[in-house]
Parts: C-alpha cells; structure tokens; sequence
C-alpha cells in the first residue's frame, strides 16, 4: 500500500545502505529495541540485542584492518586507541544520527542518556544485518564508503582524546599513583550504573552511565578536571 509504514521504511534503508537489502526481515529486527520486543511463535523475544552482539564484532574487525591499511606506520597503541575512538558509544550515536538511522528505530523510552546508548546498539545491530545479509566483503564496502569516509574525520579524531579513564591511569603511573575504580548499579536508578574514583586514599570524581564502561569514563574526567589534567 504507497505510504504504509513497510513501504516508508524499506525507501529510507536503501537510501542509507546505497543498495537493495535481501532479507528485509533482518533490517527490521535491527531496529526493534527491547523495550519494543515481539514474539517469535515460541515466545522468544524479538529484538536487535543478537543482531548488535553480531555487529559489534564484524564492525570491530572492519575498523581494524581498515586502521592497519591506514596508518601503516603507526604503533599498535595508536591504532587501538584510534578504533576505541570511532566504535566507541557515543561515537557510534552520533554517526546513527547523522546517517538518518534514528528515523527507523522502535524504541519505547524516554530517557535521554539511556537513548543515547541505544542508538549505537543499533548501529552496531545494522551491521550485524548486513553482515548476514551480503557477507563481510559487503558489509566491509558500506562501513568504509558510507560510514567512514562520509562521517568519520580521521585527522579531528587523532587530535582528540575521549578515553579519560585512560588518561588517568597515564597520569597515575607517571606521578607514581594508585587509581581505583569503584563501580556499582545506582541505588536509585537500577537502570544506570555510578563510579567513584579513589587516588591512594582520597576520593576524587564520580560519574553515572547506563554502562559500566560509560559511568567509569565520566568519573574519570571529573577526576582530571579535579587534577586540573
């Protein structure tokens, strides 16, 4: 039916994938959140945490060898911290943002920092689709063409560093410091998780996050800000 909500949705996807998808069914699982679950005929729910553990994977495999093919003289640190930087959460929400992908997700909550998160699961879950749709060569030609070389500034992210925690941990080992994280589900909020900082025996900065690594991160640099680093 022209205009049904199918016939919407299939016209945006080809116009963000640049080819036609095969298994629509995949793309559409891509963007149900939990929060959003169907049922299979089993009772199983329906969602894109399968796809997103999959994308996940095939999308850190990508960055890699396109990182190694692209900074062929640099170190193994460098090439860790630079893919750390482009898969990273917040990353991958601003790239679902700029490539229109917000438009196709069925996600039932609010909450601002927690949809935050979601939108790059599911990135990482779009990948995961194509991946079983088209194969890896595929996959590999959409994540470097539409998503990298359209959206990801290579020389802004070089010069920018996000990894706070480890950040500290440098400034910890170079002043001969003891850091220690702290982290625990939020007493009052069991949807986010929140992080204390001890250097020694002094508390520093705390941060909350819907994931550990998100709450340990935002600690972090409250610690630095406190450390004026």
């Amino acid at each position: 039916m022209k205009g049904s909500p199918k016939k919407i949705f299939y016209s945006h996807l080809i116009r963000i994938l640049g080819f036609l998808p095969g298994k629509i069914g995949l793309y559409e699982l891509a963007f149900i959140h939990k929060s959003a679950s169907l049922s299979d005929s089993k009772g199983n729910p329906l969602n894109y945490e399968r796809l997103e553990y999959l994308g996940d994977a095939v999308l850190g495999v990508i960055i890699a060898e396109f990182l190694y093919r692209q900074f062929p003289d640099r170190n193994e640190g460098f090439l860790t911290k630079m893919r750390s930087k482009i898969v990273n959460g917040d990353n991958l929400s601003m790239l679902t943002q700029q490539m229109g992908l917000t438009q196709l997700l069925d996600n039932r909550i609010q909450h601002e920092q927690a949809n935050r998160h979601i939108l790059g699961d599911a990135f990482e879950a779009l990948i995961g689709a194509i991946y079983l749709d088209k194969g890896y060569r595929r996959t590999r030609r959409f994540v470097i063409r539409r998503v990298i070389r359209k959206h990801v500034d290579l020389i802004e992210l070089e010069r920018n560093e996000t990894n706070f925690k480890s950040q500290l941990i440098e400034w910890a080992q170079k002043n001969k410091k003891e850091v220690t994280f702290y982290t625990d589900i939020e007493p009052y909020d069991p949807t986010h998780f929140i992080s204390f900082v001890s250097i020694g025996d002094t508390l520093f900065g705390s941060g909350t996050g819907v994931s550990k690594k998100e709450a340990e991160q935002n600690a972090a640099l409250e610690t630095l800000k406190e450390l004026n680093e």
